[in-house]
């Protein structure tokens, strides 16, 4: 039933084909929400005005965002509906209608009845840098002169000939800075095309959230296991370095 437009309040109903259920994962905790299964297509609603704006609706493929006027469904800003309001759905909080599952694929693509390429576009919103990657070969002369003031809040982890630095204040090292999204590091300056794939992709690849996935530009990404990173110190460095040299 539509709300009373006297109280200023709108209906938001939506629609998602079933093929895209996985993508509602960003909104499973959206205890407002209902959900109800009609055929092919996901029904939804119940959504605030924020949520009816926000990006994890905005980023979502084949989402279809209605406003429910007497009985009909319009599209934003439309004069005339584009259809009827279905009726005879049973409706459920989706925390409790969504059960998310996953395929067997690749680690470039990830879906549920179909595969996705993940990719990283360049991101419009700004976000602090928490992560360093340096060159080793750049850095393992400046770093032994460094205070221990500057070294003891940092968590640190050698990749091939790169050491990755966790924590704030970074270093003042050359190197790729990255920013954390639910486990995710990705490079600074980009985001996931679709911002509602880092919570799927956290359950699909580190549901434990005991790993740290590092992502390249490209859409591949590297897990770095959290209990192998130590604190850094000249100390701890000047080891690695040795260790580094017997293998």
């Amino acid at each position: 039933m539509a709300k009373n437009p006297s109280n200023g309040l709108k209906d938001y109903w939506a629609e998602l084909p079933r093929a895209d259920e996985g993508f509602l994962g960003s909104m499973r905790d959206w205890g407002n929400i209902q959900v109800a299964l009609d055929e092919e297509v996901i029904w939804l609603k119940g959504f605030t005005d924020e949520q009816a704006v926000s990006s994890e609706i905005q980023q979502l493929p084949n989402f279809l965002l209605y406003e429910l006027r007497e009985g009909f469904l319009f599209r934003k800003d439309a004069l005339v509906p584009s259809k009827r309001v279905r009726t005879a759905l049973l409706w459920t909080p989706i925390d409790k209608a969504l059960k998310l599952t996953f395929p067997i694929s690749n680690n470039n693509f990830f879906g549920i009845d179909k595969k996705i390429e993940i990719k990283l576009k360049v991101s419009e919103e700004e976000q602090p840098a928490v992560v360093l990657l340096s060159p080793i070969a750049e850095i393992k002369d400046i770093i032994i002169t460094l205070p221990k003031f500057k070294l003891e809040k940092l968590d640190w982890i050698v990749i091939n000939d790169k050491a990755l630095f966790v924590g704030t204040p970074l270093l003042s090292f050359p190197g790729k800075t990255y920013w954390t999204k639910d486990g995710h590091l990705l490079p600074a300056g980009f985001d996931f095309e679709f911002k509602n794939l880092s919570f799927l992709l956290q359950k699909k690849y580190n549901a434990d959230q005991d790993q740290w996935l590092l992502w390249k530009e490209d859409g591949s990404y590297l897990n770095i296991d959290k209990n192998d990173l130590q604190k850094l110190s000249v100390s701890s460095f000047r080891l690695t370095e040795k260790a580094k040299e017997w293998i």
